[in-house]
Protein backbone atom coordinates (compact mmCIF):
# COMPACT_ATOMS: atom_id res chain seq x y z
CA UNK A 1 0.00 0.00 0.00
CA UNK A 2 1.14 3.28 -0.97
CA UNK A 3 1.77 5.55 1.73
CA UNK A 4 -0.01 9.03 1.20
CA UNK A 5 2.18 12.24 0.53
CA UNK A 6 2.82 14.30 3.18
CA UNK A 7 0.99 17.56 3.52
CA UNK A 8 2.88 21.11 3.66
CA UNK A 9 1.95 21.80 7.10
CA UNK A 10 2.69 18.71 8.19
CA UNK A 11 6.27 18.84 6.29
CA UNK A 12 6.69 23.01 8.08
CA UNK A 13 6.00 21.44 11.43
CA UNK A 14 8.60 18.87 11.08
CA UNK A 15 11.40 21.22 10.11
CA UNK A 16 9.98 23.33 12.87
CA UNK A 17 10.62 20.45 15.68
CA UNK A 18 13.86 20.41 14.54
CA UNK A 19 14.95 24.11 15.77
CA UNK A 20 14.13 27.83 15.20
CA UNK A 21 12.61 28.05 11.58
CA UNK A 22 13.61 30.93 9.11
CA UNK A 23 11.22 32.08 6.20
CA UNK A 24 13.97 30.95 4.14
CA UNK A 25 14.19 27.03 5.20
CA UNK A 26 10.70 27.07 3.57
CA UNK A 27 12.52 27.55 0.14
CA UNK A 28 14.49 24.36 0.26
CA UNK A 29 11.69 22.47 1.17
CA UNK A 30 9.10 23.73 -1.35
CA UNK A 31 6.72 25.46 1.05
CA UNK A 32 4.92 28.71 0.51
CA UNK A 33 5.91 31.19 3.35
CA UNK A 34 2.09 31.67 3.37
CA UNK A 35 2.00 28.46 5.29
CA UNK A 36 3.81 30.71 8.57
CA UNK A 37 0.98 33.28 8.42
CA UNK A 38 -1.66 30.30 8.87
CA UNK A 39 0.10 28.34 11.15
CA UNK A 40 0.65 31.69 13.44
CA UNK A 41 -3.16 32.27 12.83
CA UNK A 42 -3.87 28.67 14.18
CA UNK A 43 -1.53 29.07 17.01
CA UNK A 44 1.18 26.46 16.05
CA UNK A 45 3.96 28.77 15.44
CA UNK A 46 4.65 31.79 16.83
CA UNK A 47 7.17 34.83 15.80
CA UNK A 48 10.42 35.07 17.42
CA UNK A 49 11.52 37.96 15.38
CA UNK A 50 11.63 39.15 11.97
CA UNK A 51 11.88 36.10 9.47
CA UNK A 52 12.17 33.70 12.74
CA UNK A 53 9.59 31.39 14.14
CA UNK A 54 9.39 28.56 16.65
CA UNK A 55 6.92 26.25 17.79
CA UNK A 56 4.34 27.60 20.16
CA UNK A 57 4.77 24.08 21.82
CA UNK A 58 8.11 23.41 21.18
CA UNK A 59 10.82 22.63 24.68
CA UNK A 60 12.21 25.78 25.58
CA UNK A 61 15.51 25.62 27.38
CA UNK A 62 17.38 27.88 29.12
CA UNK A 63 19.88 28.49 26.16
CA UNK A 64 16.62 29.00 23.78
CA UNK A 65 17.86 32.65 23.00
CA UNK A 66 21.83 31.38 21.74
CA UNK A 67 19.50 29.20 19.27
CA UNK A 68 17.38 32.16 17.91
CA UNK A 69 20.60 34.39 17.62
CA UNK A 70 22.77 31.58 15.43
CA UNK A 71 19.75 30.95 13.46
CA UNK A 72 19.62 34.94 12.39
CA UNK A 73 23.91 34.82 12.39
CA UNK A 74 25.04 31.38 11.65
CA UNK A 75 28.59 32.87 11.32
CA UNK A 76 28.66 34.21 14.51
CA UNK A 77 30.80 32.63 17.53
CA UNK A 78 29.00 32.63 21.06
CA UNK A 79 31.58 33.90 23.16
CA UNK A 80 32.52 36.12 26.53
CA UNK A 81 29.29 36.10 29.50
CA UNK A 82 27.16 33.40 27.28
CA UNK A 83 30.46 30.85 26.79
CA UNK A 84 31.00 31.28 30.76
CA UNK A 85 27.71 30.44 31.06
CA UNK A 86 27.20 27.47 28.90
CA UNK A 87 30.35 26.10 30.25
CA UNK A 88 29.37 26.23 33.91
CA UNK A 89 31.92 29.17 34.44
CA UNK A 90 29.42 31.78 35.71
CA UNK A 91 26.24 31.82 38.12
CA UNK A 92 25.23 34.88 36.96
CA UNK A 93 22.85 34.51 33.56
CA UNK A 94 24.00 37.51 30.90
CA UNK A 95 21.32 39.88 30.09
CA UNK A 96 22.05 39.60 26.58
CA UNK A 97 23.52 37.15 24.03
CA UNK A 98 27.10 37.85 23.65
CA UNK A 99 28.72 36.89 20.13
CA UNK A 100 32.30 37.26 18.16
CA UNK A 101 31.44 38.19 14.10
CA UNK A 102 34.55 38.84 11.80
CA UNK A 103 35.40 42.73 12.19
CA UNK A 104 34.10 42.99 8.36
CA UNK A 105 31.50 41.51 9.25
CA UNK A 106 27.58 43.22 9.01
CA UNK A 107 25.99 43.54 12.15
CA UNK A 108 22.97 41.36 13.09
CA UNK A 109 19.73 43.00 13.55
CA UNK A 110 16.95 41.74 16.12
CA UNK A 111 14.43 43.18 18.12
CA UNK A 112 14.93 39.86 20.70
CA UNK A 113 16.71 38.20 22.33
CA UNK A 114 19.18 41.27 23.35
CA UNK A 115 22.97 40.67 21.96
CA UNK A 116 26.06 41.86 22.67
CA UNK A 117 28.60 41.98 20.08
CA UNK A 118 32.54 42.47 19.52
CA UNK A 119 34.30 41.69 16.57
CA UNK A 120 37.43 40.11 15.45
CA UNK A 121 39.79 38.28 12.87
CA UNK A 122 42.21 35.87 12.00
CA UNK A 123 43.36 33.37 15.12
CA UNK A 124 41.37 36.14 17.66
CA UNK A 125 37.81 34.80 16.15
CA UNK A 126 39.23 31.44 14.39
CA UNK A 127 41.35 30.05 17.84
CA UNK A 128 39.26 27.97 20.14
CA UNK A 129 35.87 26.86 19.11
CA UNK A 130 33.70 23.98 19.49
CA UNK A 131 30.53 23.15 18.53
CA UNK A 132 27.23 22.02 20.43
CA UNK A 133 23.69 21.28 19.18
CA UNK A 134 21.23 23.26 21.17
CA UNK A 135 17.52 23.18 20.13
CA UNK A 136 17.94 20.93 17.11
CA UNK A 137 20.89 23.97 15.77
CA UNK A 138 24.39 23.32 16.18
CA UNK A 139 26.38 26.41 17.62
CA UNK A 140 29.74 27.08 17.78
CA UNK A 141 30.59 28.82 20.77
CA UNK A 142 34.62 29.82 21.95
CA UNK A 143 36.18 27.03 24.47
CA UNK A 144 37.31 27.42 27.99
CA UNK A 145 40.60 28.80 27.39
CA UNK A 146 39.52 31.00 24.74
CA UNK A 147 36.86 32.46 26.28
CA UNK A 148 38.92 32.98 29.61
CA UNK A 149 41.27 35.20 27.23
CA UNK A 150 38.67 37.00 25.65
CA UNK A 151 37.55 38.17 28.80
CA UNK A 152 41.04 39.57 29.34
CA UNK A 153 40.78 40.83 25.98
CA UNK A 154 37.60 42.63 25.99
CA UNK A 155 37.71 43.35 29.92
CA UNK A 156 36.62 47.06 28.69
CA UNK A 157 33.27 45.01 27.98
CA UNK A 158 32.83 42.46 30.64
CA UNK A 159 35.11 43.76 33.45
CA UNK A 160 38.32 42.97 34.66
CA UNK A 161 36.72 41.11 37.98
CA UNK A 162 34.43 38.92 35.54
CA UNK A 163 37.78 38.34 33.51
CA UNK A 164 39.49 37.19 37.00
CA UNK A 165 36.88 35.21 38.52
CA UNK A 166 37.17 33.45 35.31
CA UNK A 167 40.36 32.39 35.35
CA UNK A 168 40.24 31.67 39.16
CA UNK A 169 37.10 29.13 38.12
CA UNK A 170 39.37 27.49 34.85
CA UNK A 171 42.13 26.78 37.37
CA UNK A 172 39.83 25.37 40.29
CA UNK A 173 37.72 23.19 38.10
CA UNK A 174 40.55 22.43 35.73
CA UNK A 175 38.78 23.22 32.96
CA UNK A 176 41.47 22.86 30.96
CA UNK A 177 45.31 23.42 30.87
CA UNK A 178 47.45 25.80 31.74
CA UNK A 179 49.61 25.57 27.72
CA UNK A 180 46.27 25.85 26.43
CA UNK A 181 45.71 28.94 28.35
CA UNK A 182 48.76 30.36 26.96
CA UNK A 183 47.70 29.71 22.95
CA UNK A 184 44.29 30.77 23.64
CA UNK A 185 46.08 34.34 25.43
CA UNK A 186 48.62 34.17 22.69
CA UNK A 187 46.11 34.40 20.05
CA UNK A 188 44.36 37.04 21.40
CA UNK A 189 47.38 38.68 21.24
CA UNK A 190 46.66 39.36 25.08
CA UNK A 191 49.06 37.13 27.03
CA UNK A 192 51.68 39.85 28.23
CA UNK A 193 49.03 41.40 29.83
CA UNK A 194 47.72 38.20 31.54
CA UNK A 195 50.68 36.46 32.38
CA UNK A 196 51.07 38.09 35.72
CA UNK A 197 47.82 37.06 36.76
CA UNK A 198 48.49 33.22 35.40
CA UNK A 199 51.83 33.76 37.19
CA UNK A 200 49.63 34.33 40.66
CA UNK A 201 47.62 31.42 40.49
CA UNK A 202 50.37 29.02 39.63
Amino acid sequence: MQTPPQSKTDLLLQIARQGPLRARDLQRAGISRTYLTRLCDRGLLERVDRGLYRLVEGPVTENSSLADVISRAPHAVICLLSALQLHDMTSEAPHAVWIMIDRHARMPRMATPRIEVVRASGAARLHGTETRVIDGLEITITTPAKTVADCFRFRRHVGLEVALEALRDYRKNRKGTIDTLIEAARADRIYAFMRPYLEALA
